[in-house]
């Protein structure tokens, strides 16, 4: 199972690793847009910017922006300082000429590199298919992939081994796992009142709110991945000795590596709490029960307003909490078999998560994409 040093190499698609100009890759995006829902949170004129609809937004992601590019600069520098001393390549020097000059190229090469996957992935977006930024980390990892499983047969003492054939079980049972989750809804009914316009009876049907299982998605895996980045890239830059000796040792020892509970724990945590804190931000009950008492709607069995509000919060917390907490065993499961059975896995529970969960949300895009296009053809 991997560290979090392994994600960040998983998410780069290899390029952490070997030094590229990617090597940072889309992680100072995904930080930057944390920061910005956060903000949205206890900053009142930031959360109706993103209210105001495709003007508003447009504000908001250009700030986004600026604030990834800033972090890009603060990474690259401190990556710059960890492959000078040699922290990730086994104490080899990459950079032994290390100069300001130097320094400030590199950064800025690796800042630039940041700033054209962030390019690319809003290009896909705008005129392709799905989310550009989830697709560029899904390329990211299933270009991994195969190698991983070469590092998982070879560890576990070839492709006849009991281990290796129980691990690749385990990888086809989380997936579909994931599928049947991912399908899985609460349908909230909703009656609309019958109004008499002129000679017309209006309203009188029926419909209902689908409340998936999942509402996040893979988002709180991807951000409890960026979270627990940040104190690990510190302690990196922290000498061994000395009065932080033990913090940088600690960290060393339960964050960056996977293989331990320290690691499970908080992992796992973190995912619940972004589980919770990215659904309340994509559904928001009282303007749900708002949106329905202006449109004469109404739950059977309970009345429009504060009631329903109550309702539709009651029913989100009950199947978010099954939702968070599968999410968090998927994403930790990697990492409890390689402690119990001291494998190495060679892939993590966040890389199946994000492949399927990626995958699925492009299928039905595309799906959508074929059904808007024939309908327009029967029309034409």
């Amino acid at each position: 199972a991997q560290g979090i040093v392994g994600l960040l190499n998983l998410f780069s698609g290899g390029a952490l690793e070997t030094f590229s100009v990617f090597s940072l890759g889309i992680m100072p995006y995904i930080t930057s847009s944390i920061i910005m829902q956060l903000l949205a949170v206890v900053i009142p004129r930031l959360q109706k910017l993103q209210e105001e609809g495709e003007a508003g937004r447009k504000v908001v992601t250009q700030w986004t922006r600026y604030v990834t590019v800033i972090l890009a600069l603060l990474q690259s520098t401190g990556l710059t300082y960890l492959f000078h001393r040699g922290t990730l390549t086994g104490g080899i020097d990459l950079i032994p000429s290390y100069t300001p000059g130097r320094v400030l190229i590199i950064v800025i090469t690796l800042t630039a590199g940041t700033a054209f996957i962030m390019w690319l992935g809003e290009l896909i977006s705008q005129r392709g298919i799905g989310n550009g930024m989830s697709l560029i980390i899904f390329s990211s990892i299933v270009s991994q992939l195969p190698a991983q499983f070469a590092i998982l047969a070879s560890s576990a003492g070839g492709y006849a081994n009991a281990k290796f054939i129980g691990v690749v079980l385990l990888f086809l049972v989380l997936t579909a796992g994931i599928i049947f989750v991912d399908q899985g809804q609460r349908r909230i009914p909703i009656q609309f009142s019958k109004r008499i316009r002129g000679r017309r009876m209006l309203g009188g049907q029926s419909t209902y709110i689908p409340l998936k299982v999942n509402t996040a998605g893979v988002i709180p895996v991807i951000f409890a991945s960026s979270v627990l980045y940040f104190p690990a890239l510190v302690a990196s830059s922290i000498p061994g000795e000395g009065f932080f000796g033990p913090v940088r040792r600690f960290i060393d020892q339960n964050l960056v590596s996977g293989r331990s509970w320290w690691y499970v724990i908080m992992f796992g945590l973190l995912i619940v709490f972004f589980t919770y804190f990215y659904t309340a931000i994509q559904f928001d009950p009282a303007r749900q029960s708002d949106m329905i008492q202006r449109q004469g709607g109404f739950i059977p069995g309970i009345r429009p307003g504060s009631q329903t509000t109550q309702y539709l919060q009651h029913i989100l917390s009950r199947i978010t909490l099954p939702g968070s907490l599968f999410l968090a065993t998927v994403a930790v499961l990697p990492s409890i078999m390689a402690i119990y059975f001291d494998l190495n896995i060679g892939f993590s529970g966040v890389s199946i998560l994000i492949v399927t969960g990626v995958a699925l949300e492009t299928m039905k895009q595309i799906e959508s994409q074929l059904m808007m296009r024939n309908y327009e053809g029967f029309l034409s």
